[in-house]
């Protein structure tokens, strides 16, 4: 197999905000993948600095990667993931990418989604939340109209002023059901207290009250939470799952850290094992990343798909989430194609 790999700049609507950071924009690493077949995969990379990675690290990980790739049976799905894991540890965004492709090509060449190969059905997706990012209070009431088809806001937290911010969002949207993200920016004791104001709020859950490894954490303040509680910094990969059994509710995998669809699929069955829910979300990502992670949606109770959907300039076309609603495209692969592409047939005549 060829691989080769574009750099692409993503912007957001508006600045995107949380607890440790924000920017304006966002570079990631578009990566494709062409077998003997000639039959193309493509898969996006969103490097993300707290994991230590950026464009320069996914492209050295993509130079190293080549040499495997090059002779690999691209039906080998998982001997192509252990043999990239023996090559380097870590940069699980190039890894993601490089999966995203060959199951890409899979689906391609058997003519299906992703989605059929694992016997799943579309119609079992379910609804993403969209994201309201951390804003002064106007920022925020412009935020939650921008998201009015959707019918679950995803609220970042971690602030000095965080029930300000959760009482803007609930004078702004009533009806809306409403979700927190801490991005470890709390104490337990401190989460404790927030948590019972978010109840009171109508707040579902909460995501990663406490720093990635404070487990004794989370073990706190499950045991005085009226809410459900979630890992997502702490919980990479499924041998992260057994030692975060019992100390919260559920686990938010994502692509970017996880590194493949095969281990996010092991990230799922191993929480099912320890009676946990699971949910799965995104970094900044085009609809190329988007349509990767949701070929799992039907296997998860929540989503937060909104990646995409938070660009000015998306360069794909492919899962869309119409009033929130996933909805799985039936094109073979992963279902996403680069807009201009899409474009240049609709010009053509040619089909959609």
């Amino acid at each position: 197999m060829r691989i080769s790999h574009e750099v692409v700049n993503l912007k957001p609507r508006y600045p995107f905000v949380i607890a440790r950071g924000g920017y304006a924009a966002h570079e990631n690493v578009i990566v494709s993948l062409v077998d003997d077949d000639g039959v193309e995969g493509l898969g996006e990379a969103a490097p993300n600095r707290y994991y230590g990675e950026s464009v320069a690290t996914v492209i050295s990980a993509l130079e190293q990667f080549a040499p495997v790739l090059a002779t690999a049976d691209g039906w080998s799905l998982e001997a192509i993931d252990e043999s990239l894991n023996r090559v380097l540890r870590g940069n699980n965004s190039a890894k993601s990418a490089i999966s995203s492709a060959l199951h890409d090509i899979v689906g391609k060449r058997l003519g299906v989604p992703v989605y059929r190969l694992w016997g799943l059905d579309a119609a079992d997706a379910g609804e993403s939340s969209f994201t309201i990012g951390i804003a002064d209070n106007e920022g925020l009431r412009q935020r939650i109209a921008d998201a009015a088809q959707y019918p679950i806001l995803k609220i970042k937290l971690g602030t000095d002023r965080d029930m300000e911010i959760v009482r803007v969002v609930r004078d702004a949207a009533p009806e809306k059901r409403l979700r927190v993200d801490a991005n470890a920016a709390w104490s337990a004791s401190h989460a404790v207290r927030m948590i019972d104001f978010l109840a009171d709020n109508g707040v579902e859950y909460v995501e990663q009250p406490v720093a990635q490894h404070d487990i004794e954490g989370f073990r706190f303040i499950r045991s005085r939470s009226k809410l459900p509680i979630y890992a997502d910094e702490s919980c990479l990969v499924s041998t992260d799952v057994p030692r975060l059994a019992g100390a919260v509710d559920g686990i938010n995998l994502k692509l970017a850290k996880c590194g493949s669809l095969r281990e996010a699929i092991r990230i799922v069955h191993t929480a099912r094992a320890f009676g946990m829910s699971v949910m799965a979300g995104c970094m900044i990502e085009s609809s190329l990343g988007i349509s990767a992670i949701a070929q799992l949606a039907p296997l998860l109770d929540h989503a937060d798909f909104d990646g995409a959907a938070l660009l000015s300039n998306d360069p794909f076309e492919g899962v869309t989430m119409k009033g929130g609603k996933i909805a799985l495209t039936d094109r073979p692969g992963i279902g996403a194609r680069p807009v201009a592409e899409s474009a240049s047939k609709v010009a053509s005549g040619g089909s959609r």
